[in-house]
């Protein structure tokens, strides 16, 4: 199992006089697991190559994005040809309308669509749009659930923020830090409260959060939800930013019959490369300039790199069968991890909807943050470096959730669920 990270080891010491904490984003320093990141140098299919030439078969997925594993060939083809046009032109392109018509066709609650460059941008975006529409101030949002590092969004975020042990940010203002209200996840009476009493411009939810690990909503909270936003005059913001299609197509409103609002869309949809975008009611996004009043804006807006590779993405996930061999290769992965935490008598619940999933180490179930917080965090980081150590690329955070890829094959999976048992075993 002993592997030389020398290499990854002097870059992250140059990167660390350069880069703060040497990463630029803050999860990858995997300092909750209690080790040092990897440098990675290239990905194929179901794997990634660290600096030293190390291999690791890849649930992280580049946080998501990567459902079809690295370097897909037609990818890389459909984003030469793009390419060898040009790489940005800050003007209108064909494949932008493209891009557009694709998301619109796939995500019925879609009638209008922007495409911006990450899904900070998407929700900021979309908040300040529900506030410009509705003439209202305050936004909902759920406790743990992490929408961008926009000011009031990191108010009680997850993910990189529960991770670091931070309870928001420095920097952010006091009236920043006020304009959010904040209601635990699958807490409808707290939701009706704050809608009740009034002013309320949206609440915005992660469709299945996964910046906590992966908690799912419970049955019929999503339904109810929708009902209770429109009672009250407030637009319903779904984040799909990493659900869409992720859990299915038409994302998680696909599942739930929801038509929300306003829907924020990334990582899929750029097919690896930057891209986001926020769609939503013709009457609503019809509200942004320049036919509207609520501005926004993007230099590298519907950058055609992006677009070509979204758009390619999205047509390889329309072939039959790709998300019941997700759920499939999931299903096996997901329990084969719990079995192996119950037979080393270790505490452990797991949490799947499709391709995504957390294994929590305590006895569950984990329904909301707070519930989550309790897992065992120190058990995490055992099992983050027992899988590493045996070739397995894990989220560096008990509070994110892992992906499987269709580049993924039985024997891939047979190995991850091989690393699994020993590591849990040894911990």
């Amino acid at each position: 199992m002993t592997r030389s990270t020398t290499r990854s080891q002097e870059i992250f010491a140059r990167a660390q006089g350069l880069i703060p904490g040497g990463v630029n984003s803050p999860v990858r320093a995997c300092r909750q697991v209690g080790c040092e990141p990897l440098f990675m140098a290239r990905g194929e299919g179901s794997l990634v190559y660290d600096a030293d030439g190390n291999e690791y078969l890849d649930l992280v997925g580049s946080w998501g994005p990567l459902i079809l594993g690295h370097a897909h060939p037609e990818v890389l083809e459909a984003i030469g040809r793009a390419m060898a046009r040009g790489t940005t032109f800050g003007a209108p392109t064909e494949l932008e309308v493209e891009f557009a018509a694709a998301l619109c066709e796939a995500v019925p609650s879609i009638e209008r669509v922007r495409a911006v460059s990450s899904g900070t941008e998407a929700t900021l975006s979309a908040l300040r749009l529900a506030r410009g529409f509705t003439g209202r101030d305050k936004i909902v949002k759920i406790d743990g659930a992490y929408h961008g590092h926009t000011d009031s969004l990191l108010v009680a975020a997850g993910s990189g923020a529960a991770t670091l042990g931070l309870p928001g940010s420095a920097g952010v203002t006091a009236g920043a830090a006020r304009d959010p209200l904040v209601v635990p996840h699958n807490d409808l009476p707290a939701l009706e409260a704050v809608l009740a009493a009034g002013d309320v411009a949206a609440v915005i939810v992660e469709a299945i959060p996964g910046n906590m690990g992966c908690v799912p909503p419970a049955p019929g909270y999503p339904q109810t939800l929708r009902a209770l936003t429109a009672a009250h005059g407030a637009l319903l913001v779904y984040d799909e930013v990493m659900t869409g299609f992720r859990v299915a197509y038409g994302g998680a409103q696909a599942l739930h019959g929801v038509t929300p609002d306003l829907t924020c869309l990334g990582k899929i949809v750029g097919g690896g490369l930057p891209a986001a975008a926020f769609g939503g009611r013709a009457d609503v996004m019809e509200l942004l300039a320049p036919v509207g009043k609520v501005y926004q804006a993007g230099t590298l807006s519907g950058n055609p790199l992006a677009m070509a590779a979204g758009l390619k993405t999205l047509e390889l996930l329309r072939r039959p069968g790709a998300y019941e061999r997700l759920d499939h290769l999931s299903q096996i992965v997901a329990d084969a991890w719990l079995d192996g935490a119950r037979a080393a008598g270790i505490p452990a619940c797991v949490n799947r909807v499709g391709s995504m999933f957390t294994l929590f180490f305590q006895d569950g179930p984990v329904t909301d943050y707070t519930s989550a917080k309790r897992s065992d965090l120190q058990r995490f980081a055992a099992f983050f470096r027992g899988m590493r150590a045996r070739g397995v690329s894990l989220p560096p955070s008990q509070f994110e959730a892992a992906f499987t890829s269709l580049a993924l094959s039985e024997s891939d999976v047979d190995q991850i669920c091989s690393a699994a048992r020993d590591t849990l075993r040894e911990i």
